[in-house]
């Protein structure tokens, strides 16, 4: 199959899975649909600038795009979140959408997918095998933050520092509207930080395959929550401890307050109910449940 083809297809995948028609798409590159459908159907020549368009209109850089089209075909995109799992109505950080959030959460499972299937098709062992639970979930959050400043408006902060990235149009008290992002595979977790700053946090869970070793999002909370120095914290300070196996210290660490944790699980823009359990979790909160948690129709 030429390069042509392989491109063409790839490009018309990403233009159904965004249920975008030739006409959209065509008028988000500047170019005509009749032209679209000929590359989409490998009968007309990509220019690198059309292809450069074409990514940028389907929320997929060009070295990304390329990328994925040429990936084993089992895993050229990853698997694809279930939109019916998103919850509209959960407020999210200024300017962030759930289509971004579609988006990064796609490209990330994407990412891990396109990695195990180099893996495995070398005959080694899939990425988590090779990684430390907690060290692959650090992974995941750096991957999850990189795809969030493709898709959203959020861009990583310059200065490394906290928040993870920040989205230079919003300002909130001077400074540009932050966020601050977690992973992991413990399901119902609440925060742990080693700052216990305020601001926005999202908290990303997921799930791994054992025999391909990709990830599936199953659980993602926001919530603005109060530093450890403000009157109502959401942080406790948690120290220092050692593991008494192997003798070794972990960082100084905040964890959430079960009523930070509460804000998180309010705040759960998108959910599996068929793996998270969440009518067990406890809760304690400062004021009344809100409309949009999950908690106000159980």
């Amino acid at each position: 199959m030429d390069a042509k083809t392989i491109l063409g297809r790839y490009v018309r995948k990403l233009r159904e899975q965004k249920e975008l028609t030739q006409e959209q798409l065509a008028s988000k590159t500047g170019i005509t649909y009749q032209y679209l459908s000929g590359l989409e159907n490998g009968r007309e020549n990509f220019s690198i600038d059309i292809l450069d368009s074409l990514g940028k209109a389907l929320g997929l850089p060009l070295p990304q795009l390329v990328a994925a089209a040429y990936a084993p075909a089992a895993t050229a995109s990853g698997a694809a979140v279930d939109k019916a799992l998103f919850r509209p109505k959960v407020p999210l950080p200024p300017g962030m959408k759930v289509s971004h959030l579609e988006g990064a959460m796609n490209a990330t499972q994407s990412i891990v997918a396109r990695i195990n299937a180099n893996l495995l098709a070398s005959g080694a062992k899939p990425l988590p095998e090779y990684i430390q639970e907690n060290n692959f979930s650090v992974l995941v959050s750096n991957v999850l933050c990189d795809a969030l400043h493709d898709h959203s408006p959020y861009k990583h902060n310059s200065h490394q520092a906290y928040p993870d990235l920040i989205n230079p149009s919003v300002k909130e008290r001077g400074k540009a509207a932050g966020l601050e992002i977690k992973s992991t595979v413990q399901i119902g977790k609440g925060g742990e930080s080693h700052n216990g700053h305020s601001g926005w946090h999202l908290i990303a869970c997921f799930m791994t395959e054992p025999q391909t070793g990709n990830i599936r999002f199953i659980h993602l909370m926001f919530s603005v929550l109060n530093g450890h120095n403000h009157p109502e914290p959401d942080w406790t300070y948690v120290g220092s401890k050692v593991n008494k196996t192997t003798g070794s210290r972990r960082t100084e660490t905040y964890n959430t307050t079960l009523i930070g944790t509460t804000k998180l699980r309010d705040g759960s823009v998108f959910l599996d109910p068929s793996v998270v359990a969440f009518k067990r979790w406890r809760q304690q909160r400062r004021g009344p449940v809100p409309f949009y948690s999950i908690f106000a129709a159980s």
